[in-house]
């Protein structure tokens, strides 16, 4: 007896943004759609942005949009503005939604995910335009599997010192590009020795991020209260922005819920031993979210009781932010 195909999984959605269509042009992801000259494809010059929509509403969008624009100035690439952006979103989510959720569901349910990418690149050779599309898709099971039930790391070197992004700003160290292909080797390599993911280190020691994430690091302390009595003080840290790596929408967020809540936060400079002697270790990203590190080349950070109770209250913190 011949078991039954499996469903296919949910169709991607595009949406270009062109001038002759004001809330975008959605296209069949079916069919082509890109031209096989264009220099996003030929060289990976282009930028971009991952976000995550919950229940139809885009999270963080306003700091993916400055990050986008940032990182299009970095590459001197001229990109429409914001409400473009925003117009060509929504109707990548409600196009979606329409298509593939079913009706009467929840709301905002876990289960209403979606990724939505903001994807720009040069255009196509010769030519004087970018092109531009907003790409809506259901997000991977691995994801929300790494939240729950944590990951595994190695610490790899990637090759260069922590100040050459200052020393060589056309390296783009600051910007989101499509130039993706180390981040990638990178994960592939860590997969091949058994772990889920990556964090890089720079050739002079520090801790700089993930392929993908940006890394967060959780200390408590116990203190004197002035009352004869102790209180426990939680520090939430991350590595120097100024080290070469991206700016992460979701730490910057998380941070500014964190400190309304009374955790104190810091900037780094971080070694591997910080991560190691920490009381948990998370690679946090947009779509991702939270994941908590269970391992670090084999070493166990925290315990898991204490991995457990921190990764809530962040994601209670978390569930805070728009």
């Amino acid at each position: 007896m011949t078991s039954a195909a499996a469903a296919p999984a949910p169709a991607t959605v595009l949406v270009f943004l062109d001038p002759a269509f004001e809330n975008g042009r959605v296209a069949d992801a079916s069919l082509p759609q890109l031209m096989a000259t264009d220099q996003g494809a030929t060289r990976g010059d282009g930028v971009f942005e991952s976000l995550l929509a919950v229940g139809g509403q885009p999270r963080k969008l306003q700091a993916h949009l400055n990050r986008l624009a940032g990182s299009a100035r970095l590459m001197e690439l001229d990109i429409p503005a914001e409400d473009v952006w925003r117009r060509a979103i929504g109707t990548a989510i409600s196009e979606y939604r329409s298509r593939h959720l079913p009706a009467g569901a929840e709301t905002g349910a876990e289960a209403d995910e979606l990724v939505v990418k903001l994807l720009v690149t040069r255009g196509v050779e010769g030519a004087a335009a970018t092109t531009c599309w907003v790409q809506a898709s259901a997000p991977g099971p691995s994801g929300r599997r790494q939240r729950e039930t944590g990951i595994d790391v190695l610490l790899l070197d990637r090759g260069y010192d922590s100040e050459v992004g200052e020393r060589a700003p056309w390296l783009l160290l600051g910007a989101k590009t499509l130039s993706y292909a180390v981040n990638m080797a990178a994960l592939r390599y860590a997969h091949k020795q058994g772990a889920d993911d990556v964090i890089f280190t720079s050739a002079d020691g520090m801790v700089l991020e993930g392929p993908t994430s940006t890394v967060l690091l959780a200390h408590l302390e116990t203190t004197d209260d002035g009352a004869g009595g102790v209180r426990t003080v939680r520090r939430l840290i991350t590595p120097q922005q100024d080290s070469g790596i991206l700016p992460g929408t979701s730490q910057g967020a998380l941070f500014t819920a964190a400190k309304a809540a009374g955790w104190e936060l810091g900037y780094g400079p971080l070694e591997p031993k910080d991560l190691l002697d920490a009381d948990a270790v998370w690679l946090i990203s947009s779509i991702r979210l939270l994941a908590p590190v269970n391992h670090i080349d084999g070493q166990e950070i925290g315990t898991p009781e204490l991995r457990k109770q921190l990764t809530a209250e962040l994601n209670a913190l978390y569930a805070t932010i728009g």
